[in-house]
């Protein structure tokens, strides 16, 4: 477990291989519930190489010092990604 929010990441690997390689990540927010939002690929045994960008927003929540995963949600698309950029642009400008 993470005891700082500079530690989280959702890079995971079995033996050698890295089957979830995270590629960025932004904090969102700090302190008792930490939010964060990474840029990541699953990798594919079948063709033996990563596949395509990823984003999933991340909750975490700090009890005895550490971090641990509350909630999640993964954006399943490009084009899902757009669509959140534009409502909230759109939301700002308001």
């Amino acid at each position: 477990m993470a005891s700082s929010v500079d530690e989280l990441s959702v890079e995971y690997s079995e033996g050698d291989q890295v089957l979830v390689k995270e590629l960025d990540k932004k904090v969102l927010s700090k302190g008792a519930w930490a939010t964060l939002i990474f840029r990541y690929q699953d990798w594919d045994a079948k063709k033996e190489e990563y596949g395509k960008e990823k984003y999933t927003i991340r909750r975490y929540q700090k009890r005895n010092g550490e971090y641990f995963q509350k909630s999640k949600f993964n954006i399943s698309s490009p084009d899902q990604a757009q669509a959140i950029i534009d409502a909230l642009q759109g939301w700002l400008k308001d």
